[in-house]
């Protein structure tokens, strides 16, 4: 297994004819062209393979585009009440809700909200699903396909002893008797061969349970949307699964909804030294890119140099490992000098947080053919206070 996981940011495309001065600092701009794009490679594997086609909240919960979303995609998929809510309301279509434990207090609200409801646990199906089927509402079971294809242990849902989703090996048809579908969510970041793996180690093992099943969801981390994914297998694939056990298909993907479509525009504060040349930013990790710690991982700079002059890029925050990586520019940065990192409209976006008290970055929607900028979103200290006390 991999200790840092490899950014799969593509080419700047449009973003390097933005402006960074156009906007706030921080901020996160947002091309809606490419969010479209995405969405009509989305819609299109829709078609060809007849499968519903879900965006994951989770990754990319930008609502001022949810028009744009419902206009390709089937709806939604939610991973507790607060997502299932923006779900309902935002963007119409389909609601899957999928969650690692449901609260009591909460699953009257999150059923009605819903149109699938995916438990983790037999425990939780037993404890809740009755509840969902009399309310009309499909229900599903979370399996653990026991077959790993995860980068980095942290993201795997199938390392050992993982929280998520009923180890296939534990199933039992008592438990399928109660469900209408199964879902699996395997992957992260991928291409189709990992999923294709999965589905051959899986199958034999659910066959003999399929003709009593409605659907089968596979979840997100599909990179569909990635110029390297072989979108003629996905389809193909999709459509054998379909015709060979008669289910519908469900696919959830989070980050290929906004893959290259979002930077993160910030600032040069300060220059220090201290062995190397440093550079405080108004991005930090800790509070705008969590994943860079996290997962870790090293986000891609807008035109970064491969020689030239390189600085250790921090936060401004009080935490020691708020450092973002070592990036190179061909010119000495200046104080005040704006910079951007690629590929950061998924999960950063939705993982930002005010920690010290950094604020959080601005929202902007940019149209790279019309160059239309609009300040979609801009936070200030009620933010920031509001959430402590």
């Amino acid at each position: 297994m991999a200790d840092m996981m490899t950014t799969q940011a593509g080419d700047a495309g449009a973003f390097r004819r933005f402006d960074l001065a156009r906007v706030p600092s921080p901020c996160f701009v947002v091309d809606e062209i490419a969010v479209e794009r995405n969405l009509a490679i989305l819609s299109d594997i829709g078609t060809r393979s007849g499968a519903h086609v879900l965006a994951a909240l989770k990754a990319f919960s930008m609502f001022a585009l949810a028009p744009l979303v419902r206009r390709h995609l089937g709806g939604t998929c939610a991973s507790g009440l607060f997502e299932a809510r923006l779900g309902r309301e935002e963007y119409g279509g389909e609601v899957a809700t999928f969650c690692a434990g449901y609260k009591a207090c909460e699953i009257d609200e999150i059923i009605a909200l819903s149109d699938h409801m995916i438990f983790n646990s037999p425990a939780q199906l037993a404890r809740f699903g009755p509840r969902a089927r009399a309310a009309g509402k499909q229900v599903g079971l979370r399996i653990n396909p026991e077959h790993s294809e995860g980068e980095v242990p942290k993201y795997d849902p199938c390392a050992p002893c993982s929280r998520l989703g009923t180890p296939v090996s534990q199933l039992t048809p008592e438990m399928l008797a109660q469900v209408d579908g199964l879902h699996m969510h395997t992957l992260c970041e991928q291409g189709f061969a990992p999923l294709a793996r999965t589905w051959a180690a899986v199958e034999p093992r659910l066959a003999p349970h399929l003709p009593g099943l409605n659907w089968l969801n596979f979840g997100g981390g599909h990179h569909i949307t990635r110029a390297d994914y072989d979108r003629d297998a996905l389809a193909g694939f999709i459509r054998d699964i379909r015709e060979t056990h008669g289910v519908d298909v469900y696919l959830e993907p989070g980050e290929a909804v906004a893959l290259d479509a979002g930077i993160l525009v910030g600032e040069v504060l300060d220059l220090p030294t201290n062995g190397m040349d440093l550079a405080i930013t108004d991005i930090s990790a800790t509070c705008h890119m969590p994943d860079v710690i996290e997962a870790p991982y090293r986000p891609a700079l807008l035109d970064e140099a491969d020689t030239g002059h390189t600085y250790r890029l921090g936060g401004p925050s009080c935490l020691a490992g708020d450092v973002i990586g070592d990036y190179t520019w061909r010119a000495p940065l200046q104080i005040g000098q704006r910079f951007a990192f690629l590929d950061q409209a998924h999960y950063s976006m939705v993982k930002t947080n005010t920690f010290n008290g950094v604020p959080l970055p601005a929202i902007a929607l940019w149209n790279s053919d019309t160059d239309a900028l609009r300040i979609v979103r801009e936070f200030g200290y009620d933010d920031f206070k509001e959430r402590l006390s």
